[in-house]
């Protein structure tokens, strides 16, 4: 059976990857006139997404790499932003 969600109940909610990482927070769904189109995800303190972005606030997350909404929101490890570790190893 499909459970239906409110759009209203996912917000500040939780998105991991579907890899398990912590990737940011939901702050808001991009809504076109029939569908959801993306959704705007807030880097927080100890996200993936803050590693990867520095001094960005967030990404926008189109629907079709969301995999799953329920307690907590699961996209695909192809939403995250190209990442390359050289810095991290330089500091």
């Amino acid at each position: 059976m499909l459970k239906m969600k409110k759009i209203s109940e996912t917000y500040e909610m939780k998105v991991f990857t579907d890899t398990g990482d912590y990737f940011g927070d939901i702050e808001e769904s991009i809504i076109t006139q029939t569908k959801v189109f993306g959704w705007r995800v807030r880097a927080t303190k100890n996200s993936f997404l803050n590693k990867v972005l520095g001094s960005a606030k967030g990404v926008i997350v189109p629907h079709q790499l969301v995999k799953s909404i329920g307690d907590i929101m699961i996209i695909s490890k192809a939403a995250v932003p190209s990442y390359s570790g050289e810095e991290e190893e330089a500091e």
